[in-house]
């Protein structure tokens, strides 16, 4: 199903913390930033957590159906770009099964993404992008939706996935 495994940490049926509105979030395993201070290190390690399969998505994707109360879906992590085909074959197949709008937590800036070959495509399903790895020195906890001053929150300009 996926390029190489992925691996799924935590699964937050409805939190309010990782974007606007009542969201569904998923943390994948695997991050190659190692953020000083990092508030999930044990998401380091891509083994970690359990494998997603083919029947695991399928309960996932019946979840965030037969939910009415969400408003979108948020990936995060570790970092969700740390295999970037098997996360983009997994955002096609949330979108498409689900069209909510995905949010995605990364340490890569945009621009990073975007001049990347292996990592621009997954923004072809991705509507919000919060960037940037986590300073521990520009910690805030009174930013919405970020952990430090340098993170930001980008709109990702592109039309609908298919």
């Amino acid at each position: 199903m996926f390029d190489d495994p992925v691996c799924i940490l935590k699964i937050y049926r409805e939190t309010i913390s990782d974007g606007e509105g009542l969201r569904y979030s998923i943390y994948l395993a695997g991050c190659r930033h190692h953020c000083k201070g990092c508030h999930n290190p044990e998401s380091w390690d891509p083994s970690a957590g359990k494998l997603l399969t083919e029947d695991y998505l399928d309960r996932i994707i019946q979840e965030i159906n037969s939910d009415p109360l969400l408003d979108g879906i948020t990936f995060s992590g570790g970092d969700p770009f740390y295999y970037p085909s098997s996360f983009q074959a997994l955002l096609k197949i949330i979108k498409a099964a689900t069209r909510m709008n995905i949010w995605c937590y990364t340490g890569y800036l945009y621009e990073e993404l975007t001049a990347q070959d292996s990592l621009r495509p997954c923004l072809d399903y991705i509507d919000v992008v919060v960037d940037g790895r986590f300073e521990e020195e520009n910690y805030s906890p009174s930013l919405a939706f970020r952990g430090s001053t340098n993170q930001r929150i980008v709109k990702t300009s592109k039309p609908p996935a298919d």
